[in-house]
């Protein structure tokens, strides 16, 4: 069983990094509907509720930044005369009719709607953390910053689910064999 540096660095980008944060930001959603209600206010909120505000935020740099700067570049890099297309996904997908969309339409959205999550999920990590009077004093303020969060779900939903389809489509292979279990042979 064996696994290349290319698809370990993808899989963390989109299940550790991403899962994880749609995970976090879903979860964000539920505790701040629930401190919506005008009869619950959120006072300066337990310790946890700052460590799982900022975890949330890392983890949308973390997957947008490693998508971008590290899983990305694979993703484009330029085919040498007489190579295998199934090495280098853009190329493979647009040199199809019929998955040309995957890349035209697919990573196009994606790599710009991505960005979106984080800096939502940024704008509500802060606004929790340091204006907490300002959530509680203002109901627009809560109405915004819940619309953020779901902002950042949405957008982590359509990147993730673009990315989930282009991996599958056209995984990103190479690099490094790391030997997960070494065979009986």
């Amino acid at each position: 069983m064996e696994i290349t540096v290319r698809e370990l660095m993808s899989m963390l980008h989109g299940m550790l990094f991403g899962g994880f944060f749609l995970m976090a930001v879903f979860g964000a959603i539920v505790m701040l509907v629930d401190g919506c209600h005008p009869s619950s206010r959120m006072d300066r909120g337990p310790r946890w509720q700052s460590w799982f505000l900022v975890t949330m935020a890392v983890l949308g740099w973390a997957a947008v930044l490693s998508g971008a700067y590290i899983v990305y570049p694979w993703y484009r890099a330029i085919v040498p005369a007489g190579a295998d297309l199934a090495l280098y996904p853009k190329f493979f997908l647009t040199a199809h009719p019929s998955t040309a969309g995957w890349h035209n339409l697919g990573m196009e959205w994606k790599e710009h709607v991505a960005w979106i999550s984080p800096m939502a999920a940024t704008m509500v990590a802060f606004v929790l953390i340091r204006q907490r009077a300002v959530w509680n004093a203002y109901r627009e303020v809560r109405n915004a910053v819940v619309a953020f969060t779901a902002a950042a779900f949405l957008a982590a939903v359509i990147a993730g689910g673009w990315g989930t389809l282009i991996d599958k489509a056209a995984p990103i292979h190479g690099g490094d064999t790391i030997h997960l279990e070494r065979s009986a042979r």
